[in-house]
């Protein structure tokens, strides 16, 4: 892994960049990608694009632009790993290990599909209703986009914020399953830009897709220039002071301008700048600012095998990274090869006994329990109830430290004591003969072995 700061952030391929997505999200992002400490992923998101649309055209089609969008930008692929989700098979099923160790009463706390019940309910529908696994289980798919790259931070809006905690949850699940004692994911943290503005729409309201109030980032400068003059401002005529503060289209000039810019610009609406002229200055200033970048959009739309093509070594970068990662969670959760296993039970007794191992879950009631495992998948004991994961994983570290165990026999059975407490119990066994037995695999099992 690498010691710099691993940076992730998707975006949804489900429509055409407008010029909230661009001040919000993606032209923050590719300046963050310019940090030489930062270890940046960017992905297109179409796995879960197909949750929210069934259109496979406007799918295509948003792939093809958003990462034009993207590139047009100025995203350096040589600096960053760029690439589409659905290009990394690793990702799925990862989706799958996840999906088995992430709780439902965790799943049915998030935040969309609770929306949905709610919805429904109101309108007097069953609480399901339209509701697909696909959107029920988002927070899962999110999950092992963060982990697979072992992002650090995942900047993403406020209602994202629970889907990163999400995934922090089933991350320590299955550390905690499968770890022992590895860490197999680190733990991600939610990068909040505060800094960075959402932008108004043209009604004032968030610039959105759903709102149907948004300004086109790379169409035609006309298109551009019909948006704007459609941006909704109040009834004082030229001559009268504005107040800047209350001007959704003085909020959209700041987002572009340098600070000398955006005090002259104040300063003119406060002197009676009719809103017709202050329309025209902000759109003169967007396409001063998106010229270039829009000549290289509509380049790249022109050309989408060099798009291709720049994806594929993306997604060659990402499974760098994916395939021998994913190889080590399926060893941990016992997806291993038999060619293996022939190999180590060929190897002498005392290699066979390193592989004895700890296995540690959780009940129902909320309480954690470990077995100790024999080489051959054999359960050599079974821990008593603990209240917590910290003291059950205490209590292995002393069973694995090499002193003298307290093994006390009990009929047809045994257990082990550690200072004065039952901590684990064997199982009952056909005679005494097979009990003694089970205790001298217990001794070799947890006798240290010397390289």
């Amino acid at each position: 892994m690498t010691n710099r700061t691993r940076i992730l952030t998707g975006i949804t391929t489900t429509g055409t960049p407008h010029l909230g997505n661009y001040a919000g999200a993606i032209r923050p992002a590719i300046l963050a990608s310019r940090d030489s400490n930062a270890d940046s992923f960017y992905f297109l998101a179409d796995y879960h694009a197909l949750i929210k649309c069934d259109d496979p055209l406007r799918i295509q089609r948003s792939r093809l632009e958003i990462a034009a969008t993207w590139l047009a930008g100025g995203l350096d692929v040589d600096r960053v790993t760029f690439y589409r989700q659905s290009d990394i098979p690793e990702i799925p099923e990862l989706t799958w290990l996840l999906t088995c160790v992430a709780a439902k009463g965790l799943l049915n706390r998030a935040h969309a599909y609770k929306a949905s019940v709610d919805k429904n309910v109101e309108t007097g529908e069953d609480p399901d209703a339209g509701i697909t696994m696909g959107l029920y289980s988002y927070p899962v798919l999110m999950a092992a986009d963060i982990l697979m790259f072992n992002a650090h931070k995942v900047p993403v809006g406020r209602d994202q914020i629970q889907h990163v905690e999400m995934a922090r949850d089933i991350g320590q699940r299955f550390n905690h399953l499968f770890g022992q004692g590895k860490e197999f994911f680190t733990m991600p943290e939610a990068l909040i830009e505060e800094s960075v503005a959402t932008l108004p729409g043209l009604d004032g309201r968030k610039m959105s897709k759903s709102y149907d109030n948004t300004i086109p980032l790379f169409s035609s400068a006309k298109e551009m220039k019909d948006a704007i003059s459609r941006i909704v401002t109040d009834s004082r005529a030229p001559g009268e002071a504005k107040d800047p503060d209350n001007s959704h289209l003085f909020t959209l000039f700041q987002a572009f301008a340098t600070p000398a810019q955006s005090d002259e610009f104040r300063s003119e609406l406060l002197q009676g700048l009719g809103w017709g002229e202050a329309k025209n200055r902000l759109f003169q200033l967007l396409d001063s600012e998106l010229g270039e970048s829009r000549e290289r959009y509509h380049q790249l739309i022109e050309r989408p095998a060099d798009l291709e093509d720049m994806l594929q070594i993306g997604a060659k970068k990402a499974r760098a990274v994916a395939t021998p990662f994913l190889n080590e969670l399926r060893e941990a959760v016992g997806l291993r090869s038999f060619v293996a296993q022939t190999q180590v039970a060929a190897t002498t007794k005392k290699k066979a006994t390193k592989a004895a191992r700890f296995v540690s879950f959780r009940e129902d009631d909320g309480s954690f329990r470990f077995r100790l495992l024999a080489a051959d998948g054999e359960q050599l004991l079974l821990s008593r109830n603990f209240a917590d994961g910290k003291t059950a994983g205490q209590v292995t570290k002393q069973l694995q430290a090499g002193q003298a165990l307290d093994v006390r026999s009990e009929d047809l059975s045994f257990s082990v004591w550690l200072e004065g407490e039952c901590v684990a119990d064997s199982a009952t066994f056909a005679d005494g003969a097979a009990r003694d037995a089970g205790i001298d695999a217990l001794r070799i099992a947890l006798t240290p072995v010397q390289e």
